[in-house]
């Protein structure tokens, strides 16, 4: 496979009941997870919920499956998993794109290649460009890594191959009548049936090119109309270095303690913020895949650390913050993990974004990582890079 399937971890080992998360009074502000909130099996994925076919998997409430508490949630839902499936192909492929107005809050956060955008009346919007652009559009399911409860609220991975057909006018031009794959990972927030807080990455710079649009210049044009983009791509500021010292050592830990979070912001200190490439082969599998934006493909260590230079040689001062982490799993299973980071350095080095500029710029992404046998077998690595070529060409 090249990480184009949605493979589980362990997936011919047998797999425990899921013990359910206790009921509590719904909050309104957004809270933390916790490790407890940690799936810690896979009774409630994408696996089990693919059982029965097509007909079952998206036209009807599925049946035999894994439930949760889901208070506040329409009574179709059987699980999480349900919801962001179902909830997708109602709205983009039947067509429902009102159901927005049921799905996402009134005053919903939703960050993505442009910065920060407010309320659901701006989604329902994209969402008809989209469609317009795009009418036969289909968004599959590839993975939904979730984590949480009804009562703290279910945060979501969920990664999607989007395919259509570009016969409609949209924001880059006419229409091209291409054929388009790419892929999306939308990291979101539900409670109460609402969707209130995404951080959504497309992989806008490979669909323009699946199109046959000039990437630079489409970002040149797109931040010639926007003006200044939004200053704050990030969810935090990273911390690299404290006054003139080094940057810290941090031992990374065996992932079969069951410490992931720790595995996870160690391994992205130390190869990003340490500048540590040699880690590279510790933390990665010697056949690791990964599937990056813009179409990328790279196996194995060597190539993967080919990519980490790239990016580190035009933003030399590149700090990087690891802002969201859950998974899905355990030990003897392995692990899904979703990681959220951002990351901000100057352009002033060589590489594929053009002559140096001497521009900061803000970059964020998701990476989605199988884990087993303590290395990251597969990886999927979306980042805002047409809003990075933006703020290159403002």
């Amino acid at each position: 496979m090249t990480g184009t399937g949605s493979e589980k971890p362990g997936a011919n080992k047998t797999r425990p009941a899921l013990a359910e998360p206790a009921a509590g009074p719904a909050r309104a502000q957004f809270e933390a997870l916790t490790a407890d909130m940690m799936p810690g099996d896979y009774s409630v994925s994408l696996d089990a919920y693919r059982r029965g076919g097509t007909d079952t998997f998206l036209a009807k409430p599925p049946e035999g499956l894994a439930g949760q508490p889901m208070r506040g949630f329409e009574p179709t839902y059987v699980n999480i998993v349900d919801y962001i499936v179902r909830i997708t192909h109602r709205i983009w492929e039947e067509k429902d794109i009102g159901y927005i107005y049921d799905t996402y809050s009134h005053d919903c956060k939703v960050w993505d290649d442009f910065g920060l955008q407010y309320g659901r009346d701006k989604i329902v919007a994209d969402t008809v460009h989209t469609n317009n652009a795009f009418p036969d559009i289909r968004l599959v399911a590839d993975e939904v890594i979730w984590a949480g409860d009804e009562t703290t609220g279910f945060h979501t991975s969920h990664r999607t191959k989007i395919i259509g057909t570009n016969t409609g006018f949209s924001r880059f031009g006419a229409p091209t009548g291409k054929r388009v794959q790419l892929w999306c990972i939308a990291n979101c927030v539900a409670r109460d049936n609402e969707i209130f807080n995404e951080h959504v990455i497309y992989d806008t710079a490979g669909l323009l090119q699946q199109l046959g649009f000039d990437v630079v210049e489409t970002a040149r044009k797109f931040s010639r109309d926007i003006g200044s983009l939004p200053a704050n791509f990030m969810a935090s500021e990273p911390k690299r270095l404290e006054g003139q010292g080094k940057p810290a050592t941090i031992e990374i830990p065996d992932p079969a303690s069951g410490d992931v979070d720790s595995f996870v912001r160690a391994a992205f200190h130390t190869v990003w913020n340490r500048r540590n490439f040699g880690a590279i082969d510790r933390i990665y599998s010697p056949q690791v895949v990964m599937q990056g934006s813009t179409g990328r493909v790279y196996r194995g260590t060597g190539q993967l650390r080919s990519f980490c230079l790239s990016i580190m040689a035009m933003f030399p001062d590149l700090s990087l913050s690891v802002d969201d982490v859950y998974w899905m799993g355990n030990a003897a299973e392995g692990y899904l993990v979703s990681i959220r980071w951002s990351a901000l350095g100057t352009h002033r080095g060589n590489g594929p974004y053009g002559e140096p500029t001497g521009r900061e710029v803000h970059l964020w992404g998701i990476n989605q990582w199988i884990l087993e046998d303590g290395q990251v077998q597969k990886e999927w690595m979306m980042f805002n890079e047409f809003g990075v070529l933006m703020q290159l060409c403002k």
